[in-house]
């Protein structure tokens, strides 16, 4: 009920997003374009050295493979549109990843670990179940934008505050009181955070 309830406040802010996302100038994101992206894990394992781009959404996975371990060359993540409830407290361990997506999954939290993604710029949470986030998200210092539309969301830690570079925070699709979303610009006064008109919902 809250979700359809969701979806028929906000609709019209979903349509507007590209209109208003900051200039493509003030971002100095990921460009990976012309390498090769491996859709499978077992072709990305055939030569690990040389992965770079890996894409493994819509495989109905339930767990994130282990062997994604092996690609240390790894910056680009892709485990949209699964059926992912967590994720691994190795995925920290993917020091040198830069874009990763978990877009529309069942994920409900995430691991401290995802702080030691310390070269992240892009970080997808679309569409899942997250209720909280760690601490250690303040923790990665160069990330850029970061999505988290249609979650179930209720603040962010305190410790956030000290992600300077964060230019873009998408919250719509989550109810938020005028006082918590104040509190959200208070803690990030230098992001555009996108939110839907706020509700006077209880918590």
């Amino acid at each position: 009920m809250k979700r359809l309830f969701v979806y028929m406040f906000i609709l019209f802010p979903f349509f507007a997003l590209s209109q208003e996302m900051p200039d493509a100038d003030s971002l100095t994101l990921p460009d990976f374009k012309g390498i090769r992206v491996y859709k499978t894990l077992s072709g990305a394992l055939q030569n690990p050295d040389s992965v770079m781009r890996l894409d493994l959404s819509k495989q109905k996975l339930k767990e994130v493979p282990a062997g994604i371990q092996q690609l240390h060359n790894l910056k680009e993540l892709i485990l949209a549109h699964n059926n992912l409830k967590e994720l691994p407290e190795w995925i920290g361990n993917l020091s040198g990843l830069e874009i990763l997506d978990c877009s529309t999954n069942k994920l409900t939290a995430l691991p401290a670990s995802i702080g030691n993604l310390s070269s992240l710029g892009i970080l997808r949470l679309n569409r899942n179940l997250i209720e909280t986030l760690p601490p250690d998200m303040g923790k990665l210092k160069k990330l850029q934008v970061l999505e988290m539309w249609d979650n179930e969301l209720a603040a962010i830690p305190a410790e956030m505050k000290g992600l300077y570079n964060l230019k873009v925070f998408e919250l719509r699709g989550i109810l938020f009181t005028n006082a918590e979303q104040q509190q959200i610009h208070d803690l990030l006064p230098e992001t555009q955070i996108y939110f839907s008109p706020a509700c006077n919902c209880p918590r």
